[in-house]
């Protein structure tokens, strides 16, 4: 009996995750909410609250925006013939509940702020990111990056991924700054 609940609870979760993952929003609605956030942080950029996390609001936007640009560069490169899906349960989780815990995984050296961060530079990095989000419609479906933890993404997956991400680090401003 246990095991036809898990079973089923298994499956329903992976319907909702496709689900969530295969209903994005229309290309100029994707994630203008989010960039705009960023740019209204922008201001805040040197709150700190160590309670919360230990670098301040500026790191986060920076890491956002390093993140969306670096996946949107990777997927632009792949070969859509090198995709192979694969079923990965923590991403499967992580897609259908649109959560990321906090505190868990390291981030890729690549998308690490620099140790003194410029507001010159996020402002340039949300402008590229703009346009590179634009720009994604065009790529193949099958565009792919990999990801050191939810393995091999194409552009749907990567899509949903930008979103949970971007939403978790605003998340951690908005408690940084105690809205």
């Amino acid at each position: 009996m246990k095991i036809i609940i898990t079973t089923t609870l298994i499956l329903s979760l992976i319907i909702i995750g496709a689900v969530s993952v295969f209903s994005q929003p229309s290309k100029n609605n994707f994630m203008t909410s989010e960039l705009n956030k960023i740019e209204h942080y922008l201001i805040h950029r040197d709150s700190l609250n160590k309670e919360v996390s230990k670098v301040a609001v500026g790191w986060h936007l920076d890491h956002s925006l390093k993140v969306i640009n670096g996946i949107c560069d990777s997927l632009q490169i792949s070969n859509p013939e090198a995709y192979k899906r694969k079923f990965n349960i923590a991403r499967t989780f992580s897609f259908t509940f649109g959560f990321i815990p906090r505190g868990r995984a390291q981030s890729p050296k690549s998308v690490l702020p620099p140790e003194t961060i410029k507001t010159d530079d996020i402002v340039s990095q949300l402008a590229i990111a703009r346009d590179k989000l634009d720009n994604l419609e065009a790529m193949d479906d099958k565009s792919n990056f990999k990801h050191p933890f939810f393995d091999q993404l194409n552009k749907k997956q990567a899509k949903r991924f930008i979103e949970i991400h971007t939403r978790h680090h605003l998340k951690i401003v908005k408690d940084i700054l105690k809205e």
